[in-house]
């Protein structure tokens, strides 16, 4: 080696993402939630969590319309708050943070209203929603 090559300072690595990606990156939290020394279900505690809630949910709409669908749409805003305070949730975690709380959050708002809004007797009225359905439909 020459002498200019040994004075030169070693270059750091860039943070940037390279131009050319050759593999997926893993979301950020998609770590185990739990440790490696535990079985798969209670790493994975997060999603089985969700996954449960909207099975409940499900599985009450058939009795319940309108508390199966709360629950399906309060599970979704549980997996919001959960990745929103957990910093590992495990296969919870598909995006980034920020994504993923917008998207859990947002579903689990719209089918929340959308269950206080169902016929018979809404729990919540939207008037603007009236004038749209009378002059499409009426």
């Amino acid at each position: 080696m020459s002498s200019a090559q040994e004075a030169a300072p070693a270059r750091r690595a860039s943070r940037r993402f390279p131009v050319l990606t050759r593999d997926t990156a893993r979301p950020e939290g998609g770590g185990r939630a739990t440790g490696g020394h535990h079985p798969a279900p209670y790493r994975q505690w997060p999603l089985l969590a969700v996954c449960a809630g909207v099975l409940v949910g499900l599985l009450v709409t058939v009795l319940q319309f309108r508390a199966g669908t709360l629950t399906i749409g309060l599970s979704l805003l549980g997996g919001a708050v959960l990745r929103w305070w957990k910093p590992s949730v495990g296969m919870l975690a598909v995006r980034s943070r920020f994504t993923d709380m917008i998207t859990y959050g947002v579903l689990g708002l719209v089918i929340v209203l959308l269950a206080m809004m169902a016929q018979p007797e809404p729990w919540l009225t939207v008037p603007i929603l009236d004038t749209i359905v009378h002059f499409t439909v009426r």
